[in-house]
């Protein structure tokens, strides 16, 4: 096991000094600053940090990082594996069972036994800096996490929430379609219908609609739900209502777990699950939707890998090549970065 100490960073907020782990929801109503990673399985960390404190992140250490050499990543959905699964997908889109389907495939690399996930934090805050990024840092709890997530999950302040779901992506904006716009709004229902079920009635609202934002390498249509959540309503019935996520399920989500479970070929781990941290002493918090994410796998025998997901949004008038092609773009620059080949390539 790797002897380093737990940590968590979220911005330039750094927090360290474990007092508790749990499993429990209800911890994050309590008192205290936790760090919470949740599984796409449903796998659900808080740990409770005891200083908290401003931090930024440092600049990457020669030699700290030593990811895994490019022609060592595999996936866990090859070309043809996924193209025909696209192609399921609209058979079962054809069969009316579903409108839109979120195909993700895991990348796996070997790193070294001493990698380290927060010096990969340094890492991705030079090459690929994103506004939810975050590191979760438990090597005694499994948890080892670097995200550089551009995809609000719920943000609470009291009783407001408010989501932030992304569908649509492209290199520039000349290139969204259509059907981005489409699947973005099939998925702003979709939250709508998530958050309705504990807000309070009328409150929900959505002020911004596929605004289009920039991040490196490419663009996203992004939209905002918002919501007054009802007096009894805490962080537990807020994760069952919410999780996981419309964005990385799709419509609708009970349809599209189930197509989800059947065609894919790992687990999505961190990757499409929650990362974020809550402050239950001023009733905050803040949870990205773990995309853009690493998180390294340990075995007994001391092995690590580091994963990496990649998805596209599927529907009707998906192309099998063209969605191949969506879940490389969200890739690229990323592998490059972990790989230390992002300044030599430029991707």
């Amino acid at each position: 096991m790797l002897d380093l100490p737990a940590l968590a960073r979220f911005g330039e907020r750094l927090a360290t000094g474990l007092t508790d782990v749990t499993s429990d929801p209800e911890a994050l109503d309590s008192s205290g600053f936790w760090a919470v990673a949740a599984d796409y399985e449903g796998r659900l960390t808080c740990a409770r940090f005891r200083d908290v404190r401003e931090r930024p992140v440092p600049a990457p250490a020669p030699g700290r990082w030593c990811g895994p050499a490019p022609g060592d990543w595999t996936s866990s959905l090859d070309r043809a594996g996924y193209t025909a699964a696209v192609r399921r997908v609209r058979e079962h889109i054809a069969a009316g069972e579903v409108y839109q389907v979120n195909l993700c495939r895991v990348l796996s690399a070997p790193v070294a036994p001493d990698a380290d996930v927060d010096a990969l934090t340094a890492v991705l805050a030079r090459g690929n800096p994103a506004p939810y990024a975050g590191t979760i840092r438990l090597p005694g709890h499994g948890v080892e996490i670097a995200t550089a997530s551009p995809e609000l999950f719920l943000r609470r302040a009291g009783r407001a929430v408010e989501s932030g779901p992304i569908k649509g992506t492209a290199r520039t904006e000349a290139e969204l379609l259509a059907k981005d716009h489409a699947e973005n709004v099939m998925i702003v229902d979709l939250v709508r219908n998530d958050l309705g079920r504990i807000c309070v009635t009328g409150s929900v609202s959505v002020p911004d609609l596929c605004a289009v934002e920039k991040h490196p390498g490419l663009v996203h249509l992004v939209s905002t739900v918002r919501g007054e959540l009802l007096p009894e309503v805490g962080w537990p019935e807020l994760l069952a209502a919410a999780f996981p996520a419309g964005s990385i399920t799709g419509a609708p989500k009970s349809s599209a777990l189930r197509i989800i479970d059947a065609l894919e070929t790992a687990p999505r781990g961190p990757y499409c699950g929650g990362v974020g941290w809550v402050d239950a002493d001023r009733g905050t918090g803040e949870l990205a939707v773990g995309i853009r994410t690493f998180w390294i796998d340990r075995s007994p025998g001391g092995a690590a890998v580091l994963r990496f997901g990649a998805g596209a949004g599927i529907t009707w008038d998906s192309d099998p090549e063209g969605e191949w092609r969506e879940t490389e773009l969200k890739a690229a620059r990323l592998l490059a970065v972990a790989s230390g080949t992002y300044a030599e390539t430029g991707q």
